[in-house]
């Protein structure tokens, strides 16, 4: 997503090509419920929840797919995966394990994913591709992506009262006055919202998206929600689980 801003305190634009942003501090845990936002608590998983046919060793309906099991080919994909060098460092977990189970799917989709969710070099302001990511798990009612990335967003800055507006899948608009809302937050809120939920971007979201991010800042935010959509796919398909003992941070009518 988004290669054109550096510096926030809401945004700022520079050169093109740079949506990097420095990070700020987390606001409270609770400042949300303060604002007049709906409570919710946290429920913790219990060996209860998990489905009888779930696999104890990745949480899905497929085993962990182990090197020793792949042909040649599969296990030059597996180490371009796992390895040293990779945040897969200690081995295949969630849904890219379960992408293993197609190697050549797997090799093309993991470097993708990696420009996506942090950019060339590394050099995406994860503050913002959280946000994204966290709308996107929201509009798609994704409890395990939601569960997974809400810590990341806290760590990479965004405030809480941000996370509880998604959380709580209120209107942009009720983000008026909330700490570090500013126009590109809204934006990348509502253009999300809009690519999972709409036909199509509206005219007005496309025109403040290519205004703040340029045209390749709008198709890097496509790509960022198509991904979490696709990894959301792997999540159903395999029915892969949060591990007892974790937490789910997402209020559904339908908890696992």
């Amino acid at each position: 997503m988004l290669r054109r801003l550096v510096v926030l305190g809401s945004a700022a634009l520079l050169a093109a090509g740079g949506l990097y942003v420095t990070i700020g501090t987390p606001a409270a845990a609770g400042a949300g419920e303060a604002a007049g936002q709906e409570a919710f608590t946290p429920r913790e998983v219990t060996p209860a929840d998990i489905p009888s046919d779930i696999h104890e060793d990745s949480w899905a309906r497929l085993p962990t797919i182990q090197r020793e099991d792949l042909d040649a080919e599969g296990q030059r994909v597996f180490d371009i995966i796992v390895n040293p060098d990779s945040r897969y460092s200690t081995g295949l977990r969630g849904p890219i394990g379960m992408w293993m189970y197609s190697p050549p799917m797997a090799e093309h989709l993991f470097p993708a994913s990696t420009y996506l969710r942090f950019g060339a070099d590394g050099a995406r302001d994860q503050r913002l591709a959280e946000l994204a990511i966290l709308t996107a798990a929201r509009s798609l009612d994704s409890q395990y992506e939601w569960s997974a990335h809400e810590g990341l967003g806290l760590q990479a800055g965004l405030e809480a009262e941000i996370i509880d507006l998604v959380r709580h899948d209120r209107p942009v608009a009720e983000g008026d006055g909330l700490p570090g809302f500013g126009e590109v937050e809204r934006t990348i809120v509502q253009a999300t919202r809009e690519l999972i939920r709409e036909p199509k971007l509206s005219r007005e979201t496309f025109e403040a998206a290519q205004r703040l991010f340029g045209n390749q800042g709008i198709m890097d935010l496509a790509g960022l929600i198509g991904h979490y959509t696709l990894v959301n796919y792997t999540l159903k398909a395999f029915d892969v689980q949060r591990p007892p003992g974790s937490r789910l941070l997402l209020p559904l009518t339908d908890q696992p």
